[in-house]
């Protein structure tokens, strides 16, 4: 059961085998969400990562049918400091180590999450190996300094085909990069009448669907890694309304002639601090990007910064100089996370019917 975890410095942190016991490789990132485990291990977003939840005790409250963000699980490998094998909840159905199991994913517990979160703030997140003990570290080593970053998560989480949620309000168009189910359910609270489509579906073919507004979904990677996604966001502005979360954030500011790069550790965790630059509001929000909008690539494009990340300045929302979208790169959804920003679905709403209210006239 001894294992270790390997990043590509050299850095080595013993700890525990939990989960599945299969060898497994990634980028190392870390989450300072202190609840919501089970929407972390099964939001798309995390696909090839391997995530060190900073809080201690992980499992405590087990696993229950309700909170999951998608039904398979793409996140790499689970590292914490405590693993619960006993939880205590009334709606806890299985451990966190059981469904591990089930879903053929290693965890390690036992680590010093303190020291390697640190570590990954100070230096970036890092390609990293959970191995056994004995295994050769300096082998594993340029093992991953030999490894790319993987570039086709958004094709292994999107789904395949189209697919209705039905409703009896707006129609709208969700365009899945990695969607949690928490967009879906916050689409379907307010009776909107949903189709969701894969990542590479034309702006032809979702135009042919007619909506009333299009909502770009959350996603893992780099936003650049889907050149296709940005084509289709180019020719959608303009002709029906727009809500990017995300990963649909940055492919809005790409579709509009702005840039993207990649943060030095990203923002995950459900206690990131928003200001709305227009009414000075801040929101607590949840959030997991790696990958950010470049604000000084914006200068000459049609889009505006709206909302901005107190801890770091980094842009958290931009809009449309034609008023018919918008985006932020937090998660209104919030799941896990603080419900602060949940009126931005109302906002969406209100612009579709605004939308709709100003083509009647013009007809």
């Amino acid at each position: 059961m001894k294992k270790i975890l390997v990043l590509e410095d050299g850095s080595v942190f013993n700890g525990k085998g939990f989960g599945a016991t299969e060898e497994t490789s990634g980028e190392v990132v870390f989450n300072t969400g202190m609840t919501g485990y089970q929407e972390i291990l099964s939001d798309p977003s995390y696909c090839g990562q391997m995530v060190v939840l900073t809080y201690p005790l992980i499992g405590n409250y087990g696993i229950n049918r309700d909170d999951f963000e998608s039904i398979h699980p793409f996140i790499k490998a689970l590292i914490v400091r405590e693993e619960c094998d006993l939880p205590s909840n009334f709606r806890s159905e299985a451990s966190i180590d059981e469904l591990l199991k089930e879903k053929k994913i290693p965890g390690l517990s036992g680590v010093d999450t303190r020291r390697l979160t640190r570590l990954l703030r100070s230096h970036g997140t890092m390609k990293g190996k959970i191995c056994p003990a004995e295994t050769d570290v300096e082998k594993v080593v340029q093992e991953l300094k030999a490894t790319s970053f993987p570039v086709n998560q958004v094709e292994q989480v999107s789904t395949k085909s189209p697919y209705p949620s039905p409703g009896r309000g707006n129609r709208v168009v969700v365009i899945d990069y990695g969607m949690k189910h928490g967009i879906l359910r916050e689409l379907n609270k307010r009776q909107c009448d949903v189709i969701v489509v894969p990542y590479h579906t034309t702006a032809k073919e979702i135009l042919h669907l007619n909506p009333d507004g299009v909502v770009l979904s959350n996603g893992p990677g780099d936003p650049k890694s889907v050149p296709e996604s940005t084509e289709t966001v180019r020719n959608l502005i303009g002709k029906v309304p727009i809500f990017g979360i995300c990963l649909g954030h940055q492919l809005l500011a790409l579709a509009g002639g702005a840039d993207t790069f990649k943060l030095t550790f990203g923002h995950r965790g459900s206690n990131h601090p928003v200001k709305e630059l227009s009414t000075g509001k801040v929101a607590i929000t949840a959030q997991n990007h790696g990958y950010a909008v470049d604000e000084k690539s914006l200068e000459g494009t049609a889009l505006q910064v709206t909302h901005k990340a107190l801890n770091d300045g980094t842009v958290e929302g931009i809009a449309h100089e034609n008023g018919l979208a918008f985006s932020v790169q937090y998660h209104p959804e919030a799941a896990p996370g603080p419900e602060d920003a949940n009126e931005l679905f109302d906002r969406f709403l209100a612009l579709m019917s605004e939308t709709a209210k100003g083509d009647m006239q013009h007809a």
